[in-house]
């Protein structure tokens, strides 16, 4: 088969943006975190000083994003979550970035992680993964990736964030947050990435031989 499009999509901290560096490395195909996208935008917002729920300020903003805009180094932890979260639950925003995700993995096939990878930007990507862990163990995640950079935060208030994301992802009338029909649901829950890598590298090899 040509080179293919792998989704990976799930919900913030089950590891998928690791399995899916991984995985792109592995299969030499380009990797696109499409998640930067929508936190490169909400940062945007924050710039202007308006409000990310706001949706002419977050679609001029996704409209005009640029590459140099997903090397930010301030694209991560709680404000950049909210506000990522924040537009992506507007119609305008995800239409704007929806090329943008399409062309990329359509020139020479790609590893994507996201949220709607696998339902929405490539519903007939021949291969789907949908990676979770219980938000437990995502906060617990998510707790130790905020400290290692040197922020201070509750573990308490990590989860209650995080459920809180879980919720408005899965919860937006656009393209919320579910497993694709046909993906293949990895749970990360009690697997170290080493696990989580060679159970997709097992689905990926069984679908490209089928």
């Amino acid at each position: 088969m040509s080179a293919p499009v792998i989704a990976v999509d799930g919900p913030a901290a089950a590891g998928k943006g690791t399995l899916a560096r991984r995985l792109a490395a592995h299969l030499g195909l380009p990797y696109l975190d499409t998640g930067l996208l929508y936190r490169a935008t909400g940062r945007r917002v924050l710039d202007a000083g308006a409000d990310p729920r706001d949706p002419g300020v977050a679609e001029e903003a996704a409209r005009t994003l640029r590459p140099t805009d997903l090397e930010r180094p301030d694209l991560r932890g709680p404000e950049a979550d909210a506000a990522a979260s924040a537009v992506a639950t507007q119609p305008g925003v995800r239409a704007a970035l929806l090329q943008w995700q399409r062309d990329f993995g359509r020139t020479h096939g790609a590893v994507l992680d996201g949220r709607d990878i696998g339902t929405v930007v490539f519903p007939d990507a021949p291969i789907k993964l949908f990676i979770t862990a219980s938000p437990e163990e995502r906060a617990r995640r998510r707790h130790l990736e905020l400290t290692a950079r040197g922020n201070t935060a509750d573990p308490a208030q990590v989860l209650a964030e995080l459920r809180a994301r879980d919720e408005q992802d899965a919860a937006r009338a656009v393209a919320p947050m579910k497993p694709a029909d046909d993906a293949v649901l990895i749970d990360t829950t009690t697997l170290d990435a080493d696990a989580a890598f060679a159970r997709a590298v097992e689905v990926v090899r069984g679908k490209i031989e089928t």
